[in-house]
């Protein structure tokens, strides 16, 4: 499955709860884990609906994610740790100090994480405002 395949199953998964949308659109944004067999492997439930194995939705563990994060078993940089952190808490509504998490942020990054908060509020961004 490629990195767009998947990413659009996950927005498939997501579609109708905001906080959920924002989450996976800043981790998707991000760009990394997507490419990682050993993160796509192992949180992420892939659904196949139709007779011809075409992929419509996927969903990602937050709870087992994080769990694995915090015990040192996700290898990434602290930007992406960041990342994948808020967007957790976003999507699966676990807890995140943001005075830890926003800072050290990139400027894309900042600015991702801004359209996610508004999105979750339920003022779903233009497409292509998470690039």
């Amino acid at each position: 499955m490629t990195t767009d395949e998947l990413t659009a199953a996950l927005r498939a998964c997501a579609a109708g709860l905001y906080p959920l949308e924002a989450g996976v659109a800043l981790l998707t944004a991000e760009g990394t884990f997507l490419r990682r067999d050993d993160f796509t492997s192992r949180f992420i439930t892939v659904g196949t609906i139709t007779s011809d194995g075409t992929t419509l939705m996927a969903a990602i563990d937050w709870d087992a994610v994080i769990t694995a994060l915090q015990a040192g078993e996700i290898p990434c940089s602290g930007g992406e740790r960041r990342v994948l952190m808020l967007s957790a808490s976003l999507a699966g509504g676990i807890p995140v100090d943001l005075r830890d998490a926003a800072t050290g942020l990139d400027d894309r990054n900042v600015q991702r994480l801004v359209t996610a908060i508004l999105h979750a509020s339920g003022k779903r961004p233009e497409p292509g405002l998470y690039r």
